[in-house]
């Protein structure tokens, strides 16, 4: 970077700061200070939307996903667009609530103040994993695009992310605790305008790089970019799904992955913010719901047609080739000119700080709204819940921070928020829809969602370290080499050289090692045969090995001696004969000799016992299809639990539950004395509401749908539509 690109960062900084400071002295009590005083309209409702569910791990995912696996990789980011249509009822939930936070919710919808609190613990808790995947993000980028590797602190060298990531959370404290929602949503829209230039900004320049690259930069026009593009990646890159032996996104995954996150998404704490409850109105709360995600589905297009450049262009790149989560810092490197990369890497900062500023400010109404209040102090000025609530902000940050520092995997931690949701979601989806929802049965699915999808499976195997040996438990799926022959693409070649490149820089690691002979020997042993260089327009044999992830062992299974040591020289040998898929195309399955032991590492599948109770043998499975049944048990049990549980237990008590749903069928007016009027109504005799449920009579909530809930609802799938159609037109491009 040079000097102007460090004028572009601090004219961000200073405009950021400046936000905050401006809205601090609007903030008059709670409501202003997290919900903005419900005054927001469209325009930004929409950015809030766009910039809350827009994080700087969203280009770097996509990036990453991209380059390793094509087009399909889209889907790290895309299965979202499949969810966006049930946005637009939910929109009308959160409105309609009238709450500052979702553990509001939870107190009136099951009669507990201590279930708010223990939502409260989940939000806060969900913010800090949820903002330190996006804070590891900008750490992944952040090397390539400023071109410092470390730096010194008092005498000891550091990786600059350590630098970086600290002075983009106090930048983000400083204008998010000031302001409140407003300084957060008057960022959002700056910040909105960042991302949506970030997506678009490297195609060109991209594309102008293939030309000089690759053709003739005096007569080729911009389009002949697309041209060159398809001829450096093999057409299987262009393909929108995945296929299951060697995607991480088939379509089976893609399918379970929307399924629990509309489960999921629906108690994200910070839902109740930009999902609705801050608008004007319920139309208003809609609208800006769907149009801001429905903008960040066009984007990632953006984001996955940038990484399939950066491929046609870096496949040769042994920094990609080691960690691809550097993949779109490296494109903006290498293909931004002064001043751009600067701007570059505040739109990335932009992405990350539209998400956090939403979540430190409702992360921090929960600990006011949820704790503070109801446990310490519930006679406190609003003055005082403010100053708690901008302390609050402190720790959320910081705590995203700090793990961020501790773990920075992007794809991983973003795989975990996946999950994360479930222990909340039945209770909420529950209590929506079904009066006969109990808070026993909310208590008993939180605690078996804690126990069986998280702490037992942390616990076990640092509880019981013979778990971890136990053969019952370290069975594998089937290794498959799969040996593939067709002419080589350019990016192959490329690609290859970096393999090389990297073996060999393995290989001297090691040789320059402290290791003795023998453990050099086995050490070499195990990285393989050095890859065959390639030539272009070579007839090229490729060899790919899937499978042989543990069952119950995902992070990693050790081929272990007698003594429980690391055995370096275990290799898998093959198990008859290969089968001949077609001319091009063999087989074959390999195993580790029965005298081989192994340890598992990481955390247990605690849940696929439960595969093993109904006879599923998934040694067959694929690694993607181990990894897409993780989610039906995360899906499935935890409902079953809230409705057998509820059965057996005693109900909500009848004036409770009829306040509550009486409000949720009662709409919004944007002017409050009104609308607290048409709700004194709807309190005095919620049975004259009863026509307006779906199933009069029954205990099922659920409404009638309105004409604007069909046609809305069906817009918003010829959207998704019109976002896959944009996606696989820009794919044909240049074919």
């Amino acid at each position: 970077m040079v000097f102007w690109d460090y004028v572009a960062l601090a004219g961000y900084f200073v405009v950021m700061v400046g936000i905050g400071v401006y809205s601090a002295l609007r903030i008059k009590g709670q409501e202003d200070f997290f919900m903005g005083g419900r005054s927001f309209g469209k325009l930004l409702q929409t950015f809030a939307a766009f910039g809350a569910g827009t994080g700087s791990s969203d280009p770097v995912n996509t990036a990453r996903t991209t380059f390793t696996g094509g087009m399909s990789g889209m889907w790290s980011v895309m299965y979202w667009l499949l969810v966006t249509p049930f946005y637009w009822i939910a929109g009308v939930w959160y409105r309609r609530m009238r709450h500052l936070t979702l553990g509001d919710w939870f107190v009136e919808r099951y009669d507990s103040r201590a279930l708010g609190a223990g939502y409260c613990i989940f939000g806060i808790l969900f913010y800090m994993v949820y903002g330190s995947m996006l804070f590891s993000a900008i750490g992944k980028v952040a090397a390539p695009l400023i071109e410092i590797d470390t730096f010194n602190f008092m005498g000891n060298q550091y990786n600059i992310e350590y630098l970086l990531v600290p002075i983009i959370g106090v930048v983000v404290l400083i204008y998010g605790i000031l302001g409140g929602l407003h300084a957060a949503y008057y960022t959002d829209l700056v910040q909105g305008f960042c991302i949506i230039f970030l997506s678009i900004v490297l195609i060109p320049y991209g594309l102008n790089a293939l030309i000089e690259k690759f053709g003739d930069p005096t007569t080729d026009s911009m389009m002949m970019g697309f041209t060159y593009l398809h001829e450096q990646l093999p057409p299987e890159h262009f393909n929108l799904v995945g296929s299951t032996s060697n995607s991480e996104f088939p379509l089976h995954r893609i399918i379970a992955v929307v399924i629990i996150n509309l489960i999921g998404i629906v108690v994200q704490p910070h839902f109740i913010a930009t999902g609705g409850g801050s608008a004007k109105n319920e139309n208003t709360a809609r609208i800006g719901l769907v149009a801001g995600n429905f903008l960040k589905r066009f984007c990632t297009v953006g984001w996955v047609f940038t990484a399939l450049i950066a491929l046609a262009l870096y496949a040769n790149n042994p920094e990609l080739s080691i960690d691809p989560d550097k993949t779109w810092g490296l494109a903006s490197r290498e293909l931004l000119g002064p001043g751009l990369t600067g701007l570059m890497l505040a739109c990335l900062l932009a992405a990350l700080m539209s998400s956090v500023d939403a979540y430190m400010i409702v992360g921090s109404g929960l600990v006011v709204r949820n704790l503070y209040a109801p446990y310490i102090a519930p006679n406190a000025t609003e003055a005082q819940y403010v100053r708690v609530a901008r302390m609050t902000g402190v720790i959320i940050v910081g705590g995203a921070v700090i793990v961020s520092l501790f773990y920075m995997n992007v794809f991983e931690q973003l795989q975990l928020t996946w999950v994360f949701n479930i222990l909340f979601a039945a209770p909420f989806w529950a209590g929506l829809y079904w009066r006969r929802a109990t808070l026993a049965a909310a208590w008993t699915t939180v605690a078996y969602c804690a126990l069986m999808f998280f702490l037992i499976p942390y616990a076990a195997p640092r509880l019981i370290d013979s778990l971890r040996t136990n053969p019952k438990y370290t069975a594998m799926n089937q290794i498959v080499e799969t040996t593939t022959t067709r002419m080589a693409a350019p990016s192959d070649v490329r690609r290859r050289a970096a393999a090389i490149e990297v073996w060999d820089g393995r290989k001297t690691k090691i040789e320059n090692g402290p290791l003795g002979d023998a453990e050099k020997s086995l050490a070499i042993a195990a990285l393989g045969a050095r890859p065959v260089e390639l030539a272009e327009g070579q007839e090229v044999t490729e060899t790919e090995r899937s499978g042989g992830q543990g069952i119950y062992w995902p992070t990693k299974l050790t081929p272990i001696d007698e003594a429980g040591q690391p055995l370096l020289s275990a290799n898998p040998v093959p198990v008859g004969e290969p089968e001949v898929i077609n001319e091009n195309v063999t087989r074959t399955i390999l195993r580790y000799p029965d005298s081989v032991r192994f340890r598992g590492e990481g955390d247990f599948r605690l849940d696929f016992l439960l595969y093993g109770l109904i006879g599923v043998d998934l040694t067959t499975k694929s690694n993607a299809a181990l990894s897409t049944l993780e989610l039906p048990p995360k899906i499935i049990t935890p409902f079953l639990v809230m409705f057998f549980v509820s059965l057996l237990t005693p109900p909500v008590r009848r004036e409770v539950l009829d306040r509550y749903y009486a409000k949720m069928k009662t709409m919004v007016d944007p002017d409050p004395e009104i609308d607290r009027k048409n709700l004194e109504a709807a309190y005095a005799n919620p049975a004259a509401l009863e026509s307006r449920k779906m199933f009069p009579g029954t205990s099922i909530e659920i409404q009638k749908p309105t004409r604007a809930d069909v046609l809305g609802f069906i817009a918003c799938l010829g959207v998704c539509a019109s976002v896959i159609l944009l996606a696989m037109a820009v794919a044909r491009i240049g074919m």
